[in-house]
């Protein structure tokens, strides 16, 4: 394969074990702040996917609570495939935190009663939203707390 510039298009996802969260990449910039990003694979690559609405909710409960268990936040993304997240903290490297910060932040999205900025005001698909579908899907991640480090199938 020729190697790409997109690092995700240089991982083998066939060889993936989905649910994982896996240090994708790190930026240093030129005043010595360094982003890490993250690959939260919610779903197995060309097997299963996130329906949208779910999906659309998710992201909305995770991006607005991640930033109470974190102050190293910059930004939390969806997948096109809609297999998972790209999760990109500053200045913080520690992955077991980052696991804890990620274990809360699904425990709030479980507990949540309602989709936060789920209206036409906040966002560009209001009326797109699943909050039962975030939470099964936030559900099924926590059953799996113990195989997040694992990243690939044996």
């Amino acid at each position: 394969m020729t190697k790409m510039n997109v690092e995700s298009f240089n991982l083998d996802h066939t060889k993936v074990a989905a649910p994982y969260v896996r240090l994708a990449g790190v930026k240093e910039g030129k005043n010595g702040d360094v982003v890490h990003k993250y690959d939260i694979r919610f779903k197995q690559p060309n097997k299963a996917f996130m329906k949208m609405d779910a999906l659309h909710s998710i992201e909305h409960l995770m991006a607005e609570n991640i930033r109470n268990h974190s102050d190293h936040v910059v930004d939390l993304s969806p997948m096109g495939c809609q297999t998972g997240f790209y999760l990109s903290v500053i200045n913080h490297d520690n992955y077991d935190e980052i696991l804890d910060v990620l274990e809360k932040t699904l425990q709030d999205v479980v507990n949540a009663t309602e989709v936060p900025a789920c209206n036409e005001v906040q966002c560009g698909w209001a009326a797109n939203h699943s909050l039962e579908g975030a939470q099964q899907l936030a559900r099924e991640m926590l059953e799996k707390r113990a195989e997040w480090s694992t990243i690939f199938a044996e």
